[in-house]
């Protein structure tokens, strides 16, 4: 990833509320000290002691996480002053300075896995958004995430794809309609499960309809499904199915997508580019607490 890069954002990222985000960082803290606390800070260093320390980016990639290392640690104990010398969003290169902490010295090593947890993996899922975003972004399309999460953090993972350049899919089962293979098996026909999803939603929530074929495609196409996603397509079959649609709806690809075949995806003309790696195996970004 290039220094001089910028993450495709449509807008600034709104920072997740704080009452969202307390719970995740109280239970992982309390995962980590268990029943008997830091047993290893408490024993080795001083109750007196103070440090300061600074957290650190040894490796490239995009920042994102900072409310929940800064909640890491001043849930650990209040007296802890953070410093952020960076927001979520910003660009990273080996050596790049990210907050400043600075307190009762057990406190800071207690929360300083959890911290660095957190902020590794989300910075991971905002680093991998932003290589695909960057190399589509010679094209109108958009990477997206998808329900791939891990369990109890899709909230924080969704916030770092946007952090990233990239959008979100629904958020879960219950604000949008996906009509998947699946579906369409158990409930006889393409037709068939689009009337039955048309019959029992409200007209806030949009139907979206995974299709494997042209032939399906036309079908949706003629129901005005809105959202149609092309499973699996090759390229010359995405080009295809882009003229056959020619605007009356928003296109999404998905299927083994990588940073290398993204671009050429993008190129046949599709709205979105759905990604599940970008979540749920997103490589954790390299960030240590340096004196």
């Amino acid at each position: 990833m290039e220094k001089s890069s910028t993450a495709r954002q449509a807008a600034p990222v709104t920072p997740l509320p704080q009452l969202m985000l307390e719970p995740l960082v109280r239970a992982a803290l309390l995962e980590d000290l268990g029943r008997a606390g830091d047993i290893t800070s408490n024993a080795v260093v001083p109750q007196e002691a103070r440090s300061r320390l600074t957290l650190v980016a040894r490796q490239a990639g995009v920042l994102a996480g900072l409310e929940l290392a800064r909640l890491a640690f001043t849930l650990c104990d209040p007296a802890i002053v953070w410093q952020p010398l960076l927001a979520d969003g910003a660009r990273l290169v080996p050596g790049s300075a990210i907050a400043q902490i600075e307190g009762p010295a057990r406190a800071i090593l207690t929360a300083e896995r959890t911290a660095l947890n957190f902020l590794g993996h989300l910075s991971g899922v905002a680093s991998a958004t932003a290589r695909i975003a960057d190399a589509i972004a010679h094209t109108p399309a958009r990477v997206t995430c998808t329900r791939k999460t891990l369990p109890g953090l899709r909230a924080v993972q969704k916030y770092a794809v946007r952090v990233g350049g990239g959008s979100n899919h629904r958020f879960g089962l219950d604000d949008a309609v996906l009509i998947k293979d699946n579906h369409i098996a158990i409930a006889g026909s393409l037709r068939t499960a689009v009337e039955r999803a048309r019959a029992a939603i409200g007209h806030m929530v949009q139907i979206e309809l995974e299709v494997d074929t042209l032939d399906q495609l036309r079908e949706a196409l003629e129901l005005k499904v809105p959202i149609v996603l092309l499973d699996n397509m090759d390229l010359p079959t995405l080009r295809e199915a882009v003229g056959l649609t020619d605007g009356r709806a928003v296109l999404e690809a998905s299927g083994r997508v990588t940073v290398e075949t993204a671009p050429g995806i993008a190129e046949t003309g599709v709205d979105q580019i759905a990604v599940g790696w970008i979540t749920h195996s997103a490589a954790v970004l390299d960030i240590g607490l340096d004196a």
